[in-house]
């Protein structure tokens, strides 16, 4: 396992058992894994960031500390990778298809699945020209489920 992976384990373990929020001196970890901190600030910058889900804040100096805050959960996260999968255009069957997944795979409810499958139907962009419908109801479907997640 790369050193990366270690610290980040290592940072996602004290998230895990402070209910999501993590305070940890950059030195005392860089000592711990007998790295150098701009290590620390790699790991923390690439998988401890506000795209992946978190809220991080700095303090420098020697009371110096970091504080991770975990601001979405894995269900919320994996949707919003699902939404950003979405390409510029989504034909109904994919639509469905990527709508039965999540509802398989508890992401979504039910009644959200049926929601955002009405929404994404041919019939709800029949004013629109055929041409325009795969796109249209891309954004539609990446808006809906990006929105599912706040």
């Amino acid at each position: 396992m790369k050193m990366s992976d270690l610290i980040a384990e290592c940072i996602a373990e004290m998230l895990s058992d402070g209910g999501g929020v993590a305070e940890l001196s950059r030195k005392t970890l860089a000592d711990r894994f007998s790295c150098v901190p701009s290590q620390i600030n790699y790991v923390i910058e690439t998988r401890f960031s506000p795209e992946n889900g978190y809220l991080v804040e700095s303090r420098r100096g020697g009371g110096g500390f970091i504080r991770i805050v975990r601001v979405m959960d894995d269900k919320q996260r994996m949707l919003l990778e699902a939404g950003r999968a979405v390409g510029g255009r989504l034909g109904q069957t994919d639509a469905a298809r990527l709508t039965r997944s999540l509802v398989s795979a508890g992401l979504l409810t039910p009644r959200e699945g049926q929601l955002l499958m009405a929404a994404c139907s041919d019939g709800a962009l029949g004013e629109l020209a055929p041409e325009y419908r795969d796109g249209v109801r891309a954004s539609i479907y990446r808006c809906a489920v990006m929105g599912i997640t706040t």
